[in-house]
């Protein structure tokens, strides 16, 4: 099993920057994708933005040039930096990983993070 805690949402004006974070506890070794999750009020939840134990990313196209996420192994922590905020990234964000359990796939949830963006 993986426990993901996520911090750094908060509320920051049109044009702003915030770092989310995800701490990984638990099989972190098994973990083969991380990442961000959004889910704004009456929308569908959309991938942000992925990382691979491979360090290769995976961006929506909204936040494409915009949004960078990392990982630093030492510490199981994945960051998600988000530049050029718009009242549109509104939205609360989860921190997912996917690791191979055996022969099937699971999937673990951080418990979210609001992110305001106020126009």
């Amino acid at each position: 099993q993986v426990r993901l805690v996520e911090s750094g949402g908060g509320l920051v004006q049109a044009g702003g920057s915030l770092r989310l974070s995800c701490a990984a506890s638990g099989s972190t070794s098994s973990i083969n994708h991380i990442g961000w999750y959004r889910q704004a009020p009456g929308k569908q939840r959309e991938l942000v933005a992925q990382i691979s134990s491979g360090a290769s990313t995976n961006y929506a196209d909204s936040v494409k040039g915009r949004f960078a996420i990392s990982r630093d192994n030492l510490k199981n922590t994945v960051y998600l930096q988000m530049s050029s905020l718009k009242p549109e990234d509104t939205a609360v964000y989860t921190c997912n990983a996917g690791l191979w359990v055996g022969i099937r796939y699971e999937h673990y949830w951080g418990q979210g993070t609001q992110v305001t963006v106020s126009s």
